[in-house]
Formats: structure tokens, C-alpha cells, sequence
């Protein structure tokens, strides 16, 4: 019995052993639970705010509590139930303002990366937690305080609906706690590399990530066409709200009196405008955005929508009727992301590496602009799925765009302008210089276009040999045609550098001996040649030339001032100055 009550285990004692086993499982417990708290607090605080400036409130602090709470709840994507209607039907709120989800999102992210970091954040030499112990904690701290927040906000007058309330508010903790152990780890590639793995093939993978880990050309042409579709959707908000300038200024006073009043409605008009943004977005691809059910805006056709109140936001809907000029013109801004996309896509093309590399094909170019296409409008559609969402029920039980049909258009849109823009770059920077014909990069497998241009000054006949009256092989005796086996004693003098590539004159005689400083340099030995950039074995395409030039032979595919530095083996070999 003695031995028993001797060996029993206190709580402290568990909680040190816990601590031990899993260290810096306490700091991400503690982070997350701050971040939900903090998160809490901040829309509680607004709340509160506005209702006691409010002249006419309706509840007391409890009501203002609840709301705050299922507004925290909304800005995760959960759907909220109004219970108190005329109609005594419960009527869903699905529409989650975007600009809201910043806050949790942020919180979360700084919560993951300070509790993965552990004292070596701070300046101190300590070891980075687990990612795995780090994450489990901050999102079961999150969850530990989100889920009494949530039983709490069910007694209000805008209740969780429970099916989305459990799937959303884990998603987006679990999310953004991954990506701040991401950041605290330094953004490794490794995790990305294997989803990219799993999912798209091995041609694929270096345009969505590059062998350093950066994005790769798909990827940054897919982040650039999403950056203007989302500024172009909030410049088109902006000039629709110009334009109906009077209706959207007496949404205000219709809508409700006094100064906090207004105050409330342009504060949830700024948290709304980003759901607004990508209505328009959506607007200017074609699909459009419904206003209840049935009732679809786009730019050929707006028809009458329901009776709906009178929300400043709601003021920049086109008018009824057939589409016009105006109207038409919305469709610059998907023709505009397209063309961003396909110049990304083609400057990568034309020159695939910091060395003189092969350009890519132009199967390769347009495969790479399909991709970029597709990269571009899955988050498209995402953001078309959080944009929106029932207000109601019956005619106001779907609100904004449809996500599969927006991600079909800008998936439509985008390839349609990407493929031929990105070729046309592809073409356009790779054409060669005036007079400088043969500086233009050679396809795989193409010869090299200064061999085209010896073998015609070799050839006897040609137009500068029929202006000099002889022909080059009858001028330098020990320069042959450019066909068979080409030896030390065929070199053309003079060609060593680009000073020296001008041919002698009509009156040089034959006997023309090179100057001294025309001459190449004898080859300086040092150490061991450093090794030439190896391709990535994935990648189909080679990014370097790999191949030395064998003694004694001409490299027509190496410039002619690199071809004359080459050394033997174990002298030193040019530098990547030179190259260039």
C-alpha cells in the first residue's frame, strides 16, 4: 500500500513528462488558443463599439457577444442561421466577407512559425520544434477555444450551422498553421516537390517549381494573370460605383439614420468589397453572378432582380436590359490577364537558363501556357466558391458567381490568349539582331547558323569572293571547304576573337601573316577545369551544354572568342565571363 501511494503520479509530474517527450507542444498549445482569443477579442471590440454608439439598440451585451462570436465563425466560411424572420422559416447567411478571413489567417500563421521556431526565433541557438508538434498544438489550441466560442454563439439570434461550422473553421486553422511552420522552416521545396510528384508529370514539375525551389514559369505567368484579374475585377467595381454615383450615395440614408449607423454599412461595404472584386471578375469573364435564384448578370443580358435592400454595393450592378458598349468592354480585362500570362510564358521560352541555352519548342511553350492557364483559374474558382452563398431561402438562396463556371471561363479565356501571345514572344525574342544574323539562339537539335555562313564564304562563287575577283581558298591556301574533317592547319586566321573576325582585304596578299596581339593567348594552366552546370535529369529540355569540343576541331556551336580559350585538360577552362 506504502509502495502504491509512494509511486503515484501527481499532475505536475504528468505535465513535465509531456513536455519532455514533446518539446514546444506547450508553446504552440498556448499560441494557438492566443490566436483564437485574439481573434475573439478583436470582433467583440468592434461589435461592441458600434453598439454603443448605436442610438437604437435592440439587445443588450449579450446579444452584441453572440453576434460578435458568429461573425468570427462567418469569417471562417461557416454558415449562419437567422432565426428570428417574419416568416418564422430559419433563413441561412452563407456570404463570408473575404476581407475578414485576413485577421484568423494571420493570426494562426504568426501563432505556427513562433511556436516552431522556439528559442531560436528569439535570438538563441536553440534547435527548431518539430514541424509536426508545432502544428498539432497551435490547431488544438485554436480548436480549444473556437469550439466553446461556437456552443456559445449557438444560443444567439444568428446560430453555426453545424455541418459547415466543423468542416470550416478546422480547415482554415490546419491550413494556415502549415503554412507559418512552412515559413519558420525557411519555405523548403521537399513538400512541394512531392505533391508536385503525385500530381502533374515529370515535364511538368519545373514549371511549377524550379530546380532552386523558386516558382517556376508557369507558376509566376499563373500568379501574374490572377493579379490582374483580381485588380482588374476591383478597378471595374470602383468605375460601376462611379457611375451610378447617386444611387450608391442614397443607399445610406435609406438603408439607415445617424452618423454610427452609416458607420456601420461603409464598414461592411469595405468587408464585402473584395467579394464584390471578384463578382466583377467574374462579370467581365461571361458566366456573370446571380442575384437570387435564376437571375444572372452578365455582360450580354441583365435581367430584373428581386426586391432586394437597398446595400451601396448592390448599386453597381448593371442596368437592366441588354448589354451594351460598356458593358461588352469588361471583356478587355480577361483578354489583358491572357496576354500577361502568354508574355511570362514566352520571355521564359526564348531563353530557359542564366548560360546561352536552346529555346524551348514550341510544343513545350504552348504546353506551358495551358498549364499556366489551369494554374491560374483553380484559384480562381476557389475564391468564386468563398465569394458567395445564400442570403435566404427560395429566390435568395444563391448569391454570386458560380465557382465551376468561372474557373471554365478564365480557363477558356486565358489558354485562348496565352498559347499564340506566348509564341509570338517565343518568335519575337528570339529573332536575331539586325546584321547580326547569327547570334540567334539555335533549337534543340538545329545546326548552328555561322556554320551556313563560313561554308558560304568557303564556297568559291560567293557574292564577297565575286567582289574581291578570287575566291577565299585561292586567298589562304590552308582554309578548305567546310565539309570532311576539319584539322588545326584549315583554321580561318583571324577568327579567334570578335576584333579579328574581319577577313583581309582585297590587296592583302596571301602571304598575310596575323599581328601579334591577333594571335590567341597561350593557355594559362592553374588547377583542375571546374565542372560545367549539370541539366536536372527530369527535365526534358537541356538547360546547358555539356558537351567539350575535342582537340584540335572546330566547335561551330561555341562562340568563336570562346572556342580558341579552351584548354586541355586539367588547364583551366574560360570563365563563365567569357561565355557571356
Amino acid at each position: 500500500m506504502t509502495q502504491m501511494t509512494a509511486r503515484r503520479t501527481t499532475p505536475a509530474a504528468l505535465l513535465t513528462r509531456v513536455r519532455d517527450r514533446s518539446p514546444g507542444l506547450a508553446s504552440g498549445l498556448l499560441g494557438g488558443a492566443l490566436a483564437a482569443g485574439l481573434g475573439l477579442a478583436a470582433f467583440a471590440v468592434l461589435v461592441i463599439l458600434l453598439w454603443i454608439s448605436s442610438p437604437y439598440p435592440d439587445s443588450g451585451p449579450g446579444g452584441a457577444l453572440h453576434i460578435a462570436a458568429a461573425l468570427w465563425l462567418l469569417a471562417h466560411g461557416a454558415e449562419l442561421v437567422r432565426a428570428d424572420t417574419l416568416s418564422g422559416v430559419p433563413a441561412p447567411v452563407g456570404v463570408p466577407p473575404l476581407l475578414l478571413l485576413a485577421l484568423p489567417v494571420w493570426l494562426l500563421h504568426r501563432a505556427a512559425r513562433d511556436a516552431a521556431e522556439g528559442g531560436a526565433g528569439r535570438g538563441g541557438q536553440a534547435p527548431l520544434v518539430p514541424g509536426r508538434t508545432a502544428w498539432a498544438g497551435v490547431l488544438l489550441g485554436y480548436l480549444a477555444v473556437g469550439a466553446p466560442a461556437a456552443l456559445y454563439c449557438a444560443g444567439g439570434g444568428l446560430r453555426p450551422a453545424w455541418e459547415t461550422a466543423v468542416v470550416c473553421v478546422p480547415l482554415v486553422a490546419a491550413l494556415a498553421a502549415g503554412a507559418g511552420v512552412w515559413t519558420a522552416y525557411g519555405r523548403p521545396s521537399g513538400p512541394l516537390e512531392r505533391v508536385l510528384g503525385a500530381v502533374l508529370p515529370r515535364g511538368a514539375r519545373h514549371l511549377v517549381l524550379g530546380p532552386d525551389g523558386r516558382p517556376g514559369v508557369a507558376a509566376r505567368a499563373a500568379a501574374a494573370g490572377a493579379a490582374v484579374l483580381a485588380g482588374g475585377g476591383a478597378l471595374l467595381l470602383v468605375v460601376s460605383l462611379g457611375w451610378h454615383a447617386g444611387e450608391t450615395r442614397q443607399a445610406f440614408p435609406r438603408l439607415t439614420e445617424g452618423w454610427s449607423g452609416w458607420v456601420a454599412v461603409l464598414l461592411l461595404c469595405v468587408t464585402l468589397a473584395p467579394n464584390a472584386a471578384v463578382w466583377a471578375a467574374a462579370y467581365a469573364l461571361g458566366p456573370g453572378f446571380l442575384l437570387g435564384a435564376g437571375t444572372r448578370v452578365t455582360p450580354l443580358f441583365s435581367p430584373s432582380a428581386p426586391p432586394l435592400p437597398p446595400f451601396p454595393l448592390l448599386a453597381a450592378v448593371p442596368d437592366t436590359g441588354a448589354g451594351t458598349a460598356p458593358n461588352w468592354a469588361a471583356a478587355a480585362l480577361p483578354v489583358t490577364a491572357g496576354l500577361v500570362v502568354g508574355r511570362f510564358v514566352g520571355r521564359g521560352a526564348a531563353r530557359s537558363g542564366p548560360a546561352p541555352a536552346p529555346a524551348w519548342t514550341r510544343g513545350r511553350t504552348a504546353g506551358a501556357a495551358v498549364l499556366a492557364a489551369v494554374l491560374c483559374a483553380a484559384p480562381l474558382s476557389a475564391l468564386a466558391a468563398l465569394a458567395g452563398g445564400p442570403l435566404g431561402v427560395a429566390a435568395l438562396s444563391r448569391f454570386g458567381p458560380v465557382w465551376w463556371q468561372v474557373g471554365a471561363a478564365a480557363l477558356a479565356w486565358l489558354a485562348l490568349v496565352a498559347v499564340p501571345t506566348a509564341l509570338t514572344v517565343r518568335a519575337w525574342r528570339r529573332r536575331p539582331p539586325a546584321g547580326e544574323a547569327g547570334d540567334r539562339l539555335p533549337e534543340a537539335g538545329a545546326p548552328h547558323p555561322r556554320r551556313g555562313v563560313v561554308n558560304r564564304l568557303l564556297r568559291p562563287g560567293s557574292s564577297r569572293d565575286r567582289r574581291d575577283g578570287r575566291n577565299l581558298v585561292d586567298r589562304f591556301p590552308g582554309a578548305g571547304p567546310a565539309r570532311g574533317r576539319r584539322g588545326p592547319e584549315r583554321r580561318l586566321p583571324g577568327i579567334g576573337s570578335p576584333r579579328d573576325r574581319r577577313l583581309p582585304g582585297p590587296g592583302t596578299p596571301r602571304n598575310h601573316r596575323l599581328p601579334e596581339e591577333a594571335k590567341p593567348a597561350p593557355p594559362v594552366r592553374g588547377g583542375p577545369v571546374p565542372p560545367l552546370p549539370r541539366d536536372d535529369p527530369d527535365e526534358p529540355h537541356p538547360l546547358h551544354r555539356t558537351r567539350a569540343p575535342a582537340p584540335g576541331r572546330w566547335d561551330w556551336d561555341m562562340p568563336f572568342g570562346v572556342r580558341d580559350a579552351v584548354t586541355a585538360p586539367g588547364e583551366e577552362g574560360p570563365t563563365s565571363a567569357a561565355r557571356e
